[in-house]
């Protein structure tokens, strides 16, 4: 029996079609969405969004963001319920056995270890401002090389004793939002909150493409989870209630509680309102819980992506760790509105090539649909083109012109090199 199955981590990313048998209501779905949007960069988001536009409009464009997200991850979610598989095996369609899986593990890599660096940097500025109460100077950097360090080896070496501190960081998390969220209306009232005025300047449609990256992985991957439920419209209301109400929740937390301490960065948010010691260890049992996730993740996808065996699981998640770790030394929790902005316009052309191939050339048929041998390169252009627009083109919702893009341009290339592919083969 190999490591895998005698740890059981085989039964997380198996490929094969859920049993209609083993099938979940849509409330335990929903109940998993939820989990995953509740930790701190949904409050960080919410406090990016603020700094460039007054209040009510940033929690508007946030919450629209979310549910952008929720738009397309309904239809992912939906085809993963048809086809019963992970996204990587629904993705196969679209972009070819190969392709998919190469396309889907990079940006999972790349993101999830992006979002070891955030949360690595969070930890690291908590635990020195924790220590900082008690007299003690100690750097920043230090201290996230040190708990980058600590995280990355839990998850090589068991991440799953971590799930206990869910039950503890979670619940923690959610009051430290609502008591910080009561606290800045006691000091500023709502009409002071209602007339913030940032200095810096950011566009309805920014804030948008910001939030949207907060969730968009979660988006594009929703068939992951919705492969389990029991029809269509468990998907939908899985995705709606599982997302909208705890995101926008801890969006308006994060937004108002950001606009009293002057900035995003959630250990200074969290200082500002009088109770360091105690909202400094919440966060740092909150980023540990995930991180480690993020870190386990980030292995799979690298494993996926480089095709290692299982044996080598443990060093790619130790490279992906050594990564992220680095990221947060050298200095990403300073550049997290950019880091988003990236994951939006990479991550969203995924979803409108997968929408554009099951839903429009496949009419969402469950029996139309089959893997493509190797590399469907219709998928594969379509995607870059409409990464490079959601990069570049600053008009309207970038997110949505790289849905947009990548769709249209995944339906006019299919025809043709489906055809010149066919006529290959025959030669």
């Amino acid at each position: 029996m190999s490591e895998e199955k005698k740890s059981g981590i085989i039964e997380h990313i198996a490929l094969e079609q859920v049993p209609a048998d083993q099938r979940k209501s849509w409330v335990s779905i929903a109940l998993i969405w939820a989990g995953a949007i509740i930790c701190v960069p949904s409050l960080m988001v919410g406090g990016a969004i603020v700094t460039g536009m007054p209040l009510g409009l940033g929690i508007l464009a946030g919450i629209t963001g979310y549910i952008i997200v929720v738009l397309f991850m309904t239809f992912q979610g939906m085809q993963g319920v048809d086809l019963g598989r992970p996204t990587v095996v629904n993705a196969e369609s679209a972009f070819g056995t190969r392709g998919a899986g190469f396309v889907i593990s990079f940006i999972l890599g790349v993101s999830v270890m992006g979002w070891f660096g955030v949360q690595t940097s969070v930890t690291g500025a908590s635990f020195s401002g924790f220590l900082g109460q008690m007299g003690v100077t100690f750097p920043v950097w230090l201290s996230s090389a040190i708990w980058g360090v600590i995280m990355l080896t839990t998850a090589i070496l068991g991440y799953k004793a971590l799930s206990y501190l869910n039950y503890i960081a979670v619940p923690a998390l959610i009051l430290l939002a609502v008591y910080g969220t009561v606290i800045a209306l006691k000091k500023f009232g709502v009409e002071g909150l209602a007339s913030h005025a940032p200095a810096a300047s950011m566009t309805f449609f920014q804030g948008v493409a910001v939030s949207i990256g907060a969730f968009a992985v979660g988006g594009v991957i929703a068939g992951d989870y919705s492969r389990y439920a029991r029809n269509r419209k468990g998907a939908v209301l899985s995705s709606v209630f599982g997302v909208i109400p705890l995101g926008s929740a801890l969006l308006i937390a994060g937004a108002i509680m950001s606009v009293v301490a002057g900035t995003y960065d959630i250990t200074q948010v969290v200082s500002s309102l009088g109770f360091p010691v105690i909202g400094f260890i919440i966060l740092i049992l909150a980023t540990w819980t995930t991180n480690t996730v993020n870190a386990y993740s980030g292995g799979l996808a690298l494993t996926n992506m480089f095709r290692l065996p299982g044996e080598k699981r443990a060093l790619a998640t130790a490279v992906a760790g050594g990564i992220g770790t680095l990221l947060a030394i050298f200095g990403i929790i300073n550049h997290f509105i950019s880091f988003l902005s990236i994951l939006t316009a990479g991550i969203t052309p995924i979803a409108g090539v997968m929408i554009a191939d099951y839903w429009i050339r496949k009419k969402g048929k469950a029996e139309a649909w089959a893997p493509y041998p190797g590399v469907n390169w219709s998928g594969i252009i379509a995607w870059v083109a409409g990464t490079l627009v959601g990069l570049f083109v600053k008009w309207g919702s970038q997110a949505l012109n790289a849905i947009v893009v990548a769709g249209v341009l995944f339906l006019l290339l299919s025809p043709v090199l489906s055809k010149k592919e066919a006529a290959r083969n025959i030669a």
